[in-house]
């Protein structure tokens, strides 16, 4: 399989080549992967990766295979695996993967599990969020974006 690997080498840390094929382990399921979402902390652990491995949490695809507890073969998903995500397949652990709906892209999805969590896990702290004020900085990156979405959903007036 093809997959962007460590590179020291590289001044982006990475580099495209041929990687043996990801294996799912009894929890994991094997996901033929469509799109991957670039998140800070990954990007920024490049230069202390161990030469070879390959990086990538947030993943959306489709089911190529798992265990009894996984989700059916040929099902649309989007997770959040360890690692391993950028690459052609990816073992993502079943209990962090979603059933992904038909009207939702893959792109759209692979956006999801970090900074979606990250921005729910954020307002969170803030307690019930209907009729308060929120304030979001950084609204321009991916968790900020879906600070703004959660908040006013959840009746908050957003700033």
């Amino acid at each position: 399989m093809l997959a962007l690997v460590a590179d020291r080498s590289t001044d982006s840390g990475v580099s495209l080549r041929e990687a043996p094929d990801a294996q799912a382990g009894p929890s994991e399921a094997l996901v033929e992967v469509r799109a991957v979402s670039l998140n800070r902390g990954e990007v920024r652990r490049l230069p202390a990766r161990a030469e070879g491995t390959i990086p990538g949490w947030d993943v959306a695809g489709i089911v190529r295979e798992a265990g009894p507890d996984g989700p059916r073969e040929g099902a649309r998903v989007v997770g959040l695996a360890d690692e391993g995500a950028w690459a052609e397949l990816a073992a993502v652990p079943t209990t962090r993967i979603a059933a992904l709906p038909d009207d939702v892209s893959f792109e759209a999805a692979s956006t999801l599990p970090v900074a979606g969590l990250t921005a729910i896990r954020a307002l969170e702290v803030g307690g019930p969020l209907l009729g308060r004020r929120v304030l979001v900085t950084g609204a321009a990156g991916g968790v900020g974006r879906y600070a703004i979405q959660l908040a006013k959903r959840a009746g908050a007036h957003v700033t």
